[in-house]
């Protein structure tokens, strides 16, 4: 396997084993006056076998996703033999308290913010022989601060997809929308049908309202386009500005009409964002959709184990947007070691996207993942990711100093019917106070 990742390691095993037999340089003589004695070769010690190089890894999975980290890394292991020293917890002050004492991970699977953070102390991509042709822009730019690309996208989920029942819609005549256009012609037929075209419910305890900020970030993509998203996080654009006022319209219009969501405003408000995706697939159906992220599935089937995905239940990318939300995992190196720069070179080819896309550990950025998905749910989202002409972090999650609980409150405020001037003006407040 000629790939860049072996040759790396292999030179590093070589000049290890060279080292351990490099003899030492003769002592100077005197000139004999006679010429020597011939004497019988030396017998060569037997150069001693190089140790085998380790690489220390931090990372927040567990379980089965740990098990499919392994599938991925396994044959990296296999061809270059560096034996690799997982650690897994989901406590990010371990990470903080290795950082500070000088001994961090030579590796850490972690999330964008700690790119910012340790900025001073990681290693840039482009530095570990990182096949960057492999990632589209947008992917680059969220793990590059202050001009240095310090973090590898390796793992993502997108949030920009409508969950239904295509087993309905065939019953009832209707048929998946490809322009937004046609998605508000189809809610309003589903209206007059006498059908509730959404299932909007939010409450999920201190966080209520995120499932109202997700289904607005992704009207804003198909109204403004993700750069506009990408300015309001940097604050290039106020959160008071026209283009938020519309997305929150259009959303309330659904969110607070029983004609339009099951239960209207009180139904949003109450209704745990885990029942409000239940809705959609009981018998019969309460509504005809769902705006929810890729995990959606995933519950679907506990909760309705006989439901067969692709009939029963199935999603469609958001029509009309213009990019996709969703999150990354992030990898960041803190040494750059052989060890290091083998696995960055393996994780960016072509390969690595590919066998990421096998093991079926969500989506990869990488490029190679393309064509390799075998989950059909995965499939589709792949084609979605590998098609898209941006890529937007969650705006909540992204704007620091408490904006996303703030950004949360106010949703929830304006579907019980506040002011929502008022209400985006508070907001913009919060959100040049949070990027100042």
């Amino acid at each position: 396997m000629k790939k860049v990742y072996k040759l790396l390691a292999i030179g590093l095993v070589l000049s290890l084993a060279l080292m351990a037999c490099q003899p030492a340089a003769p002592a100077e003589e005197a000139p004999a006056e006679e010429a020597p004695a011939e004497e019988a070769p030396a017998e060569e010690a037997p150069a001693e076998e190089a140790p085998a190089e380790e690489l220390t890894m931090l990372y927040q999975w567990s379980g089965a996703e740990e098990e499919r980290l392994n599938e991925i890394l396994a044959p990296f292991v296999e061809a270059t033999g560096i034996v690799i020293k997982p650690e897994s917890t989901r406590d990010q002050a371990l990470l903080d308290t290795k950082v500070q004492a000088g001994t961090p991970p030579d590796i850490a699977f972690w999330n964008v913010a700690q790119l910012v953070q340790y900025e001073d102390v990681l290693k840039p991509m482009d530095t570990l022989g990182v096949a960057g042709e492999n990632y589209a822009d947008f992917f680059k730019a969220p793990g590059t601060v202050n001009g240095k690309w310090l973090g590898l996208p390796v793992k993502a989920d997108i949030k920009t997809i409508i969950w239904y029942s295509p087993a309905v819609f065939e019953a009832k005549g209707y048929t998946v929308p490809t322009t937004w256009d046609e998605l508000d012609t189809l809610v309003e037929l589903m209206v007059a049908n006498g059908d509730v075209p959404w299932s909007m419910g939010m409450e999920s305890g201190d966080a209520t309202g995120w499932t109202g900020s997700d289904f607005i970030q992704d009207i804003m993509l198909v109204q403004q386009g993700p750069q506009y998203v990408l300015d309001l996080i940097s604050g290039a654009v106020s959160y008071d500005d026209a283009g938020v006022k519309q997305a929150y319209e259009t959303y309330g219009k659904w969110a607070m009409d029983p004609a339009y969501t099951v239960g209207g405003a009180q139904g949003t408000l109450s209704t745990g964002f885990l029942d409000a995706i239940y809705k959609v697939f009981s018998d019969p159906p309460e509504a005809m959709m769902v705006k929810q992220s890729g995990f959606a599935g995933g519950e679907v089937a506990k909760q309705y184990p006989d439901l067969e995905y692709g009939t029963d239940y199935d999603f469609f990318a958001v029509p009309g947007a213009q990019g996709l939300q969703g999150g990354a995992d992030w990898m960041m190196a803190f040494t750059d070691t052989p060890a290091v720069k083998a696995l960055v070179a393996y994780l960016s080819s072509a390969e690595g996207g590919a066998n990421w896309a096998k093991a079926s550990f969500d989506l990869s950025p990488n490029k190679g993942a393309a064509g390799s998905y075998v989950d059909p749910a995965l499939i589709k989202k792949g084609d979605a990711l590998a098609n898209t002409k941006g890529f937007t972090p969650d705006i909540g999650d992204t704007i620091p100093g408490g904006f996303g609980s703030a950004e949360f409150k106010a949703i929830s405020d304006y579907v019980n019917g506040g002011d929502l001037d008022s209400i985006l003006a508070t907001l913009a407040e919060a959100q040049a106070d949070a990027l100042k």
